[in-house]
């Protein structure tokens, strides 16, 4: 049985589409997707991510810990600060992809991603176990909800004194934001600029309903998984078990910065990553932008055009509201620019390669 999150309540009252994502009982869409996207593009929209998880990691050695166990450089970041990093296997596959946020000296903050953060919690207590740290799984005791869009910071300006005007990207900080307590981090998933507020799961409600009344003004909306995907592939951002999964390295994503060999000691990971620092992967993350009006989904062969050679596959695809035309991201054979096809359903549709991300916002 799917489980539902703090504001299960509020989806069914707008009349929601609810569907299983990951185990959860998550808003699909509340009326139109395009609508949807189109308002976080253009003013704002209000996202529900409470079923992402939320691991502490505390103690005089926690950043050391983390250290360890992730592939990032933990113990580098300042408080208040957040850093994108990875989890991987000792073969250097992608076991989720994080932000870790430290709060105070001694702790820190790792999102994981709703699929995987119990397996997450289970790695990070294994690799801590050496540290003076402890790990603790506090993701049933918080709610997450997101406000992006150009306007987020003028309707979260309602709510909060917090110094959001110096609240710089990847960093967050405690504030009062409509008489609830949260943390304000400046993140999101969805190539605009906005805000991912953790709050206690009895303040959702409440937050919620107040972001509401204070975004009407600016047009902002209640938005659902379906535009919260299709906005992250427009930014070209990884999902777990699309663009990343446990067969592939941050390498093999064309995300090999986030692994730091610079950083001091050993982690898990590092002797299978190390030698192939510099060393092309034999395929590589694009991408596809249809020509025609079919869409590349998951999963689809992408061929060369004429002869039909299989050189790559489809990982996320969808129709762009950004672009206004099928986008996709796939893995394809290292060195192919063009004269490539997606095979969709035996049809070869031609596509043309371009570099990620499809859509930037303007500054």
């Amino acid at each position: 049985m799917s489980r539902p999150t703090p504001l299960r309540g509020v989806h069914e009252t707008l009349g929601a589409t609810l569907t299983d994502f990951a185990g959860w009982l998550m808003p699909l869409r509340y009326g139109s997707e395009s609508a949807e996207h189109n308002a976080v593009r253009q003013a704002a929209g209000l996202f529900d991510l409470s079923h992402m998880g939320e691991i502490f990691v505390t103690g005089p050695q926690a950043a050391e810990a983390l250290d360890y166990a992730l592939v990032g450089h933990i113990s580098a970041l300042e408080p208040g600060r957040a850093r994108y990093t990875m989890i991987v296997n000792a073969e250097g596959g992608v076991l989720d992809d994080l932000i870790v946020y430290r709060l105070a000296p001694e702790e820190f903050m790792v999102v994981a991603n709703a699929s995987n953060y119990p397996m997450v919690a289970a790695r990070l207590t294994e690799r801590a176990e050496a540290f003076d740290a402890a790990v603790d799984d506090r993701s049933d005791r918080y709610a997450l909800i997101a406000v992006q869009g150009p306007r987020s910071q003028e309707i979260l300006a309602t709510l909060t004194d917090a110094d959001l005007d110096g609240l710089r990207y990847y960093a967050g900080l405690p504030a009062t934001v409509a008489g609830r307590p949260a943390l304000v981090a400046r993140t999101g998933y969805t190539g605009e600029d906005g805000f991912e507020l953790f709050v206690g799961c009895d303040d959702a409600e409440p937050l919620w309903a107040a972001l509401t009344a204070a975004g009407e003004p600016y047009g902002l909306r209640p938005a659902g998984l379906s535009a919260r995907d299709t906005l992250r592939l427009e930014a070209g951002m990884p999902l777990y078990g699309n663009e990343l999964s446990a067969a592939l390295t941050p390498f093999d994503a064309g995300l090999g910065r986030v692994v730091r060999f610079d950083k001091p000691g050993d982690f898990v990971g590092r002797a299978a990553l190390e030698p192939l620092k510099d060393v092309p992967p034999s395929r590589r993350l694009v991408g596809l932008v249809a020509t025609g009006r079919r869409v590349p989904r998951h999963g689809y062969p992408v061929v060369v055009a004429g002869d039909g050679a299989v050189v790559g596959e489809v990982t996320s695809g969808a129709p762009s509201q950004s672009l206004g035309k099928p986008i996709a991201m796939a893995y394809v054979d290292t060195g192919l620019t063009g004269g490539l096809a997606v095979d969709i359903r035996g049809s070869h549709e031609p596509v043309e390669v371009v570099d990620l991300p499809f859509y930037r916002r303007k500054k």
